[in-house]
């Protein structure tokens, strides 16, 4: 993992711009989550309806914490036994998360990441960023910087080069409160 373009994708991502990065199982595409203009853009650039809302990454669970509200002890538990790690939460959202991450849900996803570009590109933007597959809506994610760049091109302001996880697609997603898989 280079700093050169984790500092590169950090300020990009700073200025409004979008990301791409390896994650535990496809490459991603990410932004700042309380920039509504570059959510905006990343959705246009997936061709993506924002109502299904987003996934949020952090390095640790207090990048992720201002955009949801804490469940029952023993729920937040059963996320926290799998965090850092592949697994995704659904959790609710705090009335401070913006519309355009939930959609139309009144929950969030979100994932405490093991991975190291991910988590490291986290902690060089200094908190959360939207996730989400570098795919356009419906087809299979990229699973390669070279797929990435074929299918974004221009569009991705900064790629962070890495090797993937060990997952053989995207992220198990869970919901919290409940405990089922929503994704496998």
């Amino acid at each position: 993992m280079s700093l050169l373009h984790l500092r590169a994708a950090a300020r990009a991502l700073r200025a409004g711009g979008v990301a791409a990065y390896p994650t535990e199982g496809v490459w991603g595409l990410g932004c700042d989550p309380l920039n509504q203009g570059a959510v905006t853009r990343l959705l246009a650039l997936k061709r993506r309806d924002w109502r299904k809302g987003l996934i949020l990454i952090g390095a640790s669970f207090d990048q992720l914490r201002p955009f949801v509200e804490l469940p029952s002890k023993t729920a937040q538990k059963r996320a926290f036994a799998t965090w850092p790690g592949p697994t995704t939460w659904v959790f609710p959202a705090s009335e401070d998360a913006p519309m355009w991450l939930s959609g139309e849900r009144d929950t969030l996803a979100i994932r405490v990441t093991a991975h190291p570009v991910a988590r490291a590109l986290c902690e060089a933007f200094g908190g959360a960023l939207v996730s989400t597959s570098a795919n356009r809506e419906g087809r299979p994610p990229a699973r390669s910087a070279t797929e990435v760049r074929r299918l974004f091109g221009s569009g991705v302001d900064a790629l962070v080069p890495g090797a993937l996880g060990g997952l053989a697609g995207p992220t198990a997603i869970r919901d919290v409160i409940s405990g089922l898989i929503l994704r496998r």
